[in-house]
Order: structure tokens, then sequence, then C-alpha cells
């Protein structure tokens, strides 16, 4: 089952998104072309004057690496996507472009002066790495609301409940009763001990929290004592300390305390975006609904659902039943718009090359999505991927499965705009 497909009239009115069938069957009677490949959007070639519309719900879960996108219609889970971020590219990228200034300043070569008391910074300022992740949120957001009549937005705004995780008996409030509580903790401990067990590190088995210093010994209940163990070690450890149990494995005891003192990195980006994702939301002027982590897993876990991001998405809020009716989300990978280094250096920091300042070549630039038809040579056929341009006409394509070279201009039709995104469909099809 594929994602639903949206749906223009001919005046770019958003419509109710359509089954994939039903789509081909407009293209196919000639009542619809194609407006977009990614996300797949027809255009119809009437005016519909009084749209019968339904309500709409996208539904975000933000991530440090993936963010889920989902659009629910009803209790109907129609379309998802998974939103791959770029963020430890760019930090990467701007601590490289900062080791080659320090250089060349140690040499006294060409260089730039460093800078420090004449920049300031806006209040709400995020460094690049993270704002990258709010700033591709933001532009699916505003491109899917272009093509579906979004009524509200759900966002993940926490992903675990402090106050709960601090105080396990706090009442006063539904939502940190009962075994939602539970459901923050453990989550928040799934994330920060990488879902495995602390003890012998065995993945997918029930795992059980565990005090690290024994309750029966004086341990509290507080997160920074809790961990996740696997039944076999939870039972040989017991009410033992740990230093005890661990007296012959000192490399895991000391892994284990560092561990448990260590804040979460990936938890601490995402904490520090979303609110400003939930403040840009909000000027959308869409009813934005929110949730926590803890009542994203337990939607999840009570409906039954494979672990994924979009699914997580759709989980994400109030939800009281959720029927999918895709299997097949659009995977969104974050690849930027190049980059402004018109010269390229060695390892050493001195110029290699000077780079075009041209970045269309043929009507065609790298990153554009092509169908190309050759008619000779060891890759004749038609072939579908991405290009990377050179001047010269002679283009590469990659393709899903490998790369075809060379690829003359001439050959080549326009499938779809590099847009900063590479696109793919998961292959996880129920």
């Amino acid at each position: 089952m594929s994602n639903f497909v949206f749906v223009l009239d001919s005046n770019k009115q958003a419509l109710n998104p359509v089954p994939p069938g039903q789509a081909r069957r407009l293209l196919k009677l000639k009542q619809a072309a194609v407006y977009r490949r990614y996300p797949f959007t027809i255009i119809l070639n009437y005016v519909v004057p009084t749209p019968d519309v339904e309500p709409h719900q996208l539904k975000i879960d933000p991530g440090s690496k993936t963010t889920g996108l989902a659009i629910v219609q009803g209790d109907k889970v129609i379309w998802g996507a998974e939103l791959m971020h770029r963020g430890q590219q760019i930090k990467n990228d701007l601590e490289s472009r900062r080791a080659t200034r320090r250089n060349r300043r140690n040499r006294k070569t060409r260089y730039r002066q460093p800078r420090f008391l004449n920049r300031t910074r806006p209040t709400g300022w995020l460094p690049p790495s993270l704002n990258s992740r709010v700033e591709n949120t933001l532009t699916w957001v505003n491109r899917i609301t272009r093509y579906v009549p979004i009524t509200g937005i759900s966002q993940e705004l926490v992903k675990f409940d402090l106050q709960a995780m601090q105080n396990p008996e706090i009442s006063g409030k539904e939502y940190q009763q009962g075994e939602l509580a539970g459901y923050e903790v453990r989550e928040y401990l799934l994330e920060k001990w990488g879902r495995k067990c602390a003890y012998c590190g065995v993945e997918n088995v029930p795992f059980e929290v565990e005090h690290i210093h024994p309750k029966s010994r004086g341990g509290s209940d507080r997160v920074s004592n809790l961990t996740l163990a696997c039944h076999d070690c939870n039972q040989a450890k017991g009410n033992k300390d740990i230093k005890d149990f661990l007296a012959k494995k000192p490399d895991i005891l000391s892994r284990i305390l560092r561990q448990a003192k260590q804040p979460l990195k990936d938890a601490a980006a995402v904490n520090s975006t979303r609110s400003c994702l939930f403040n840009r939301l909000k000027a959308t002027n869409l009813p934005v609904e929110t949730g926590t982590g803890g009542r994203t897993k337990y939607n999840h876990v009570r409906l039954n659902l494979p672990k994924e991001h979009w699914l997580d998405a759709s989980c994400v809020g109030i939800v009281e039943n959720l029927q999918v009716l895709t299997s097949q989300p659009l995977l969104i990978t974050a690849k930027g718009w190049g980059n402004r280094q018109m010269c390229t250096t060695n390892k050493y920091g001195f110029p290699a090359k000077h780079r075009t300042r041209c970045k269309t070549f043929f009507g065609f630039q790298t990153g554009d999505m092509v169908r190309a038809t050759l008619p000779k040579g060891k890759f004749a056929g038609i072939h579908v991927g991405r290009l990377t341009v050179r001047e010269s006409g002679v283009f590469e394509m990659k393709t899903a499965h490998s790369k075809v070279s060379p690829v003359r201009h001439k050959y080549c039709q326009s499938i779809h705009r590099n847009d900063g995104y590479m696109y793919a469909f998961s292959t996880n099809v129920q």
C-alpha cells in the first residue's frame, strides 16, 4: 500500500488526497496531469467550485537524526514520510572550516581575521546544525499545507516528562498518573542506554528497569539511578551492590557509572529545537496540539504498531484508534543546496582549484532527477537517477542500483528539479 496522492484543482486549491488507484485512473482518462513528483501530486484540468474537504491533521515527531511526518484523516493514516536531517554534517563542515582558517593564521598565510566583538546573536539563536532541523521540518510543513487541506498540527513537544520521572507518585494530572509515568521513564532509559542491556549488551529482548544502587541498600528512584537490564541479568544482580556484581568486569562497571551521569546528546539537540519549532508552527495560524514522548510511546504500544518514525508521528497527541492505509512512506534526505566555497583547498589549507560560478549547464544542475535514454554503449537503455553535471555536457548519473557514465545532456529529460532533498521509498512494504 502506497501513500495517498495529493490533488489540486486547476486553481491550485487543495482537495482530499486520493488512493493511488484513483489517481492512476484520473491520469489515464487525461482528467489530471502530474504536478509534482515528490510528494506525488496531481492537478485536475477543471475547477471544483465547492469541494467537500475533510479535516486532515499533520502530525510531527521531531528527532535528532530523523523526523517522522504523518497525515491523519479522521482515524486513517493516509500518508507518511521520514525526514533525515544533516545536522552532524553541518557541524563537521563548520569544524573543518574553522580548523583550516586557524592553520592559515598560524602560518601567517592567506587568512581571515578572527571576529569576536563585532557580531551579535539575535534572541532565540540556534547553531546552524540545530537550526537546519527546524528549517527542514518547516519546509515540509509548508509544502504539505499547500497540497493538502490541513486543519491542525500535532507536535511532540517534550520527549520526557521530567516531573513524573523525579516523583513517579505525582498526581493532579491524568497523564502523569498510573502507567503513563512509567512509559516516560522507560522511553528515556531506552534512549539513554541505546536499547541494550547495560550488563550483557543483548538487544531486541524485553527489558526491565533496574536500580544501579539497590533500593534495599538505600538507592533512590531517581532516573540517574536507573538503567535497563534483561531478565537474566536483573535476576543475577538481585540486591547486590553493582561494584560487587561487576567486580570481575571493571570495564563494564566504569562504563555504566560514567554513562549514568551523562546527558543525552541527541535528546538535548531535540529539546533545544522543539520549542523553536513549536513557536514557528504557531505562526502558520493553524491550531497546534502538543504531546509528550511518553504518551506517544503509550499510544504506539497500545495500538501494537511497528517501530517506525512516521508511525510514531501518527501516535502523537490524543489518539483513540488508528487505521493505517499506507505502508510505503516517502524517505526524504536533506542534502543542502551546495556550498558557496569558490576555492577548494588541499589538506594543508592552500588553494588547489577554483570552482566555476555557474551551477547550471545545458539546463541541468547537480541533484536533478532525470530520465536518460542512452542509445548505445555499455549502459544502453533507459535509466532514472540523479545527475552530477559538468561543463562539458557529459554527466554522471547515480541510480538506485549503480552509477551510469557517461550520460550526455541531449539524452536527458528532467523529472524533478533539485530542491535540496533526495527521495526514496521504504522497501518494507507490508
